[in-house]
């Protein structure tokens, strides 16, 4: 209406009511623009609040399975502040922080029972607050089943057996563990066996999520030969192998690959994902350094700390540059 009316003047009218109809023109124009103006904010506003929505829920969406995490909880991720439990508790208070993904250190018993334990010393027994409530004589060796499973971790604490992790697995189908097992040869492939043995009997699809570490090449082949795995991590970190040899390795294999923070660098994690790659880091528990590392490309950060719902609060993390 009214810019028909602008455009089709009425006949001016003389003296002081011409001035005042001019007058009123005048402000009506200047109050259109007022609006024009103000309707525009509004929808810019309107859009950039939706270009936003848009990007984070992309940026969570941005893959399944295990492309939806960035964090791998370390031992399976503190509880109390205490690192290094694996423990059950451990467990449950990082999934209820939104984590999905927990590496889980495994090793035998003196009586040959695959449990969660770092490793068997003096240190780690006092780390986990059990100088005290173990026998002088079984400090800093393997435990028996008994009296790994009825010694509690800092008085208060569960430890788990591989049945218990299985048992959280069905209980939690949408976590996944990767294996810590640092033996080689005939006594990986004994663990990894009863780790197999174990899993199919309980249920077969749980094994899809369950991701082993390998430490060097050919234990990949030794890993297949007992169950080809899904998903498979080479750790570099005690790695002899060159940038070269890892990334001949992984466009052969398909293994994704965790480094320590040093060896990560633009290029190398460039290549990495180039080749194909899910690049991960360890053992990371600063955001500052999580959001640098991802700005390289990395993917996930093993961290003993920081769960899978700070990273989302906290700002989250810009897209990487790589598809994943």
């Amino acid at each position: 209406m009214m810019s028909s009316y602008i455009r089709f003047p009425a006949p001016p009218l003389e003296g002081g009511a011409g001035n005042c109809f001019l007058q009123t023109i005048s402000k009506g124009i200047l109050h259109m623009k007022k609006k024009t103006v103000l309707s525009f904010a509004v929808l810019f506003s309107l859009a950039l609040l939706l270009l936003l929505a848009l990007s984070y829920k992309d940026e969570e969406e941005s893959g399944t399975g295990l492309a939806a995490y960035r964090i791998v909880a370390h031992g399976m991720g503190s509880v109390n502040g205490h690192k290094y439990t694996n423990a059950f508790e451990a467990f449950v208070a990082n999934y209820e922080a939104g984590t999905r993904m927990f590496e889980t250190d495994l090793l035998l018993t003196s009586d040959g029972k695959l449990v969660a334990r770092h490793e068997w010393t003096k240190n780690m027994s006092k780390e986990l607050g059990q100088l005290d409530a173990l026998p002088a004589h079984e400090q800093g060796k393997a435990l028996s089943y008994e009296d790994f499973m009825n010694t509690p971790i800092l008085d208060i604490y569960s430890p788990m057996d591989w049945d218990t992790v299985l048992d959280l697995l069905q209980h939690y189908p949408d976590a996944y563990i990767v294996t810590d097992i640092k033996k080689s040869g005939k006594a990986m492939a004994k663990e990894f066996e009863m780790l197999v043995e174990k899993t199919l009997e309980r249920d077969p699809a749980l094994l899809t999520r369950i991701v082993p570490q390998i430490y060097n090449r050919p234990m990949l082949e030794e890993l297949n030969k007992i169950y080809a795995f899904p998903h498979v991590i080479y750790t570099l970190y005690d790695s002899p192998d060159s940038d070269e040899e890892v990334i001949e390795f992984i466009q052969k294999t398909n293994v994704d690959i965790t480094m320590p923070v040093d060896r990560a660098n633009a290029g190398f994690v460039g290549r990495l994902k180039d080749a194909g790659a899910r690049v991960y880091v360890h053992t990371v528990n600063d955001m500052r350094e999580i959001r640098r590392l991802h700005r390289l490309g990395v993917d996930g950060f093993y961290t003993d700390f920081v769960s899978e719902n700070e990273v989302k609060t906290s700002g989250g993390l810009r897209r990487s540059l790589w598809p994943k």
